[in-house]
C-alpha cells in the first residue's frame, strides 16, 4: 500500500497557508465579493487561498495535476490535487464562521480516480480534520497532536441525527418529498450545511447527511475522511466515492435506508 505520510504533511502546510489568507480577510469591511456565472459568490480570499495552494503545489509536486473551484484544471497524470479554497463562501461573506478550505489528493486506479488524502481546515471554528487511505481519520491542530475519529454505531433511523444544507436544493431536484419523509423518520435533523455535517458523521456526532447537487471539489476531501473513519460515502445513486454530482454519507449501518428515501 502506498505511503501517504508525505502528502499528508504537505496538505497540512497547504492548509496553514490557506488559513492565513482566509482569516486575514474574514469579516473585513472592504472584502471584495463578485458573482460568478452560476450566481454563487466568490471573494478575493477564495482566489488568494487557491493561488497560494497552487503555487505551493507547483514547487512541491510539479508533476501532479490540480483542479480548483476558482481557476479550473491544470496538468495531467495519475495524481491530482482537488481544491475548494473556501467551502461555505456565503457564510464567509456574512461573517458566519462555518466555512473551510478543502484539499484532496486523488489517484488513478483500476476503478478510476479515488481520493486518497483529505484535509478539511475550518480556522474560524478552530477545527481541522484529515485522513489518508489506510491511515485512518483524525482531528486536531497538527499531525503530532491529533485524535483518531470514528463514525457512530447508531443502527436505527429513529435514533439517528441527520445533517443537511437546505430544503431548496431537494425541491429543485424533485426529491423534496422523499427527503421530508427521511427527516420525519430520524430522531433529529439540523441544517448545518457545507463540509460540517460530513465531518460530524466522521467523528460520530451526526449519523448521516446528504446533498442533492455538488462538485468534485465539494466532496473529494470529505469522502476519504468519512471512509477512513469507518463510514460510507456515495452518490444518491449508490456509486461509491465523490463522482455522482451529489452525496450521501453515513456511518454505514444506515446507508441503505438513507439511499432508499432519497432515490
Amino acid at each position: 500500500m502506498p505511503d501517504y505520510h508525505d502528502d499528508l504533511r504537505l496538505a497540512q502546510v497547504l492548509a496553514d497557508a490557506a488559513d492565513s489568507a482566509t482569516m486575514e480577510r474574514f469579516k473585513a469591511l472592504d472584502l471584495k465579493v463578485e458573482t460568478k456565472p452560476d450566481m454563487t459568490p466568490v471573494t478575493e480570499a477564495d482566489k488568494a487561498a487557491e493561488e497560494l495552494i497552487r503555487s505551493s503545489l507547483q514547487r512541491a509536486r510539479p508533476r501532479d495535476a490540480v483542479l480548483g473551484e476558482e481557476f479550473g484544471s491544470e496538468g495531467s497524470g495519475p495524481r491530482r490535487w482537488v481544491i475548494d479554497p473556501i467551502d461555505g463562501t456565503k457564510n464567509y461573506v456574512r461573517g458566519v464562521p462555518v466555512w473551510a478550505t478543502l484539499i484532496a489528493l486523488m489517484e488513478r486506479g483500476e476503478g478510476g480516480d479515488r481520493p486518497v488524502v483529505g484535509m478539511v481546515s475550518a480556522p474560524a471554528l478552530g477545527r481541522r480534520w484529515w485522513a489518508a487511505e489506510g491511515l485512518g481519520a483524525y482531528t486536531g491542530r497538527n499531525l503530532s497532536s491529533a485524535t483518531r475519529i470514528a463514525v457512530s454505531k447508531v443502527n436505527d433511523l429513529s435514533d439517528a441525527s441527520l445533517g443537511y444544507a437546505s430544503l431548496g436544493g431537494w425541491e429543485e431536484h424533485g426529491k423534496l418529498p422523499g427527503f421530508l419523509d427521511l427527516t420525519r423518520a430520524c430522531w433529529r435533523t439540523r441544517g448545518y450545511g457545507d463540509f460540517w455535517p460530513y465531518m460530524m458523521v466522521a467523528e460520530g456526532s451526526v449519523d448521516l447527511c446528504a446533498e442533492p447537487e455538488l462538485s468534485l471539489w465539494d466532496m473529494a476531501a470529505n469522502a476519504v475522511i468519512v471512509q477512513e473513519a469507518g463510514g460510507t460515502f456515495t452518490g444518491l445513486d449508490g456509486r461509491p466515492g465523490p463522482h455522482s454530482g451529489n452525496a450521501a454519507a453515513s456511518n454505514g449501518l444506515l446507508h441503505d435506508e438513507l439511499l432508499k428515501y432519497l432515490q
